[in-house]
């Protein structure tokens, strides 16, 4: 039976054009872009090259932009160097602040700086999703080093408005960071205009390759920053490693495909996304997720009652969807997200995500629609019997 695809949150394909523009580095030009010959230079300015063009595509500067191995590595260079400086600078500002709806690698890396003796404050939501930003006022104070709020949330598609909350870390002299991984490509990012300090995002959420990402750190702040990973001094001494050039001409490329064609894309998978939803809104007792709150086009989160989810699944075998956060779906506690937003553990297990992307067809949403809507029915059957 013929699989339908609808986990791109999760990962993407790689893109035939992103695969094209890598394979002279994969091939011929596979030269050490740290090499002092005529090789290692051409490797280095294709380097060179992407940072640029990945520093346009949010509106920074070329070297703000440190290429890692992908977001969760930038989230922890971000999250523990900053902490890990301000520590051993005696800094008085010991307290994070971040969200529990946040992905396992932000509430992971506060978690561990909480080891490390710093406070950290969890930002409260509504039953939407959104920060209730009085309570964001009321927490963040003069003794805040570090705030971070992701874009767009990897189960809901909710988008947070980054920039009040960005401005209310400055007010208050703290640092304001945000994962953009399901944001970069889909939405219009400007790291000026939102307040952004530092800023995550990854290859593979936007059809290029795997084990590739980048941490945009604003002018001035590397300096403040503890680096994780020493012994050669690459990417201005806070990522050492050889480059991976291939991967980094990937990012570049998707990156920049992405937002060539983000408008036309974004409004073809989102018309997608409302039919499927409609479609299992009139059909059955379902709860989209943040339905009424701002959301990117492309993923879909949705309650069946009190169904668990595996349930669900197992009638769904030809159907390639997701529980939650691709990085979290192994482990037996319900949802963090849907916990931050007041769900019950029963609702929170019966939550699917489904996500859609540049290969959705017309006619995988009516098949979707035909299995989903009867699965739902069937074990609503079950279930009520």
């Amino acid at each position: 039976m013929e699989l339908i695809y609808v986990d791109y949150a999760a990962t993407t394909p790689l893109d035939r054009r992103v695969l094209d523009a890598m394979m002279p580095y994969l091939t011929d030009v596979y030269f050490n872009a740290t090499s002092a010959h005529a090789g290692g230079l051409q490797a280095q300015a294709a380097v060179m090259r992407s940072r640029m063009e990945v520093a346009g595509h949010i509106g920074a500067r070329f070297d703000e932009i440190v290429f890692t191995s992908g977001a969760t590595e930038a989230i922890n260079m971000a999250i523990t160097g900053v902490a890990a400086a301000a520590g051993e600078a005696g800094s008085p500002r010991r307290t994070l602040v971040s969200v529990r709806s946040e992905h396992a690698a932000v509430r992971d890396a506060v978690e561990r700086c909480s080891h490390e003796g710093f406070e950290v404050r969890w930002l409260p939501l509504d039953a939407d999703g959104r920060i209730i930003m009085s309570e964001a006022e009321r927490m963040i104070d003069d003794s805040v080093l570090l705030v971070s709020v992701m874009l767009v949330n990897n189960e809901t598609g909710l988008i947070q408005d980054i920039a009040a909350l960005s401005e209310m870390a400055h007010r208050n002299g703290a640092l304001f960071m945000t994962d953009a991984t399901q944001a970069y490509g889909k939405i219009p990012i400007d790291v000026d205009g939102m307040g952004i300090d530092l800023m995550t995002f990854s290859g593979h959420k936007i059809y290029g390759p795997k084990g590739i990402g980048a941490l945009y750190i604003r002018r001035g702040l590397a300096a403040r920053m503890k680096p994780l990973m020493i012994g050669g001094g690459q990417e201005s001494g806070l990522r050492s490693g050889t480059q991976n050039v291939p991967g980094i001409v990937g990012l570049a490329t998707a990156g920049r495909i992405a937002l060539q064609e983000r408008e036309n894309e974004m409004d073809r998978i989102g018309a997608l996304r409302d039919r499927f939803e409609g479609a299992l809104m009139a059909a059955g007792d379902v709860i989209i997720n943040c339905h009424a709150a701002h959301r990117v086009p492309t993923i879909s989160s949705v309650t069946f009652g009190e169904m668990p989810a595996e349930r669900i699944l197992m009638e769904l075998d030809c159907v390639l969807c997701s529980k939650g956060s691709a990085c979290s779906t192994s482990k037996p506690k319900p949802s963090a997200v849907m916990a931050a937003m007041g769900r019950n553990e029963a609702h929170a297990h019966a939550t699917l995500r489904f996500s859609f992307g540049r290969n959705t067809t017309d006619a995988e949403i009516d098949r979707l629609i035909l299995l989903v809507t009867s699965a739902a029915r069937q074990m609503s059957t079950i279930h009520q019997s």
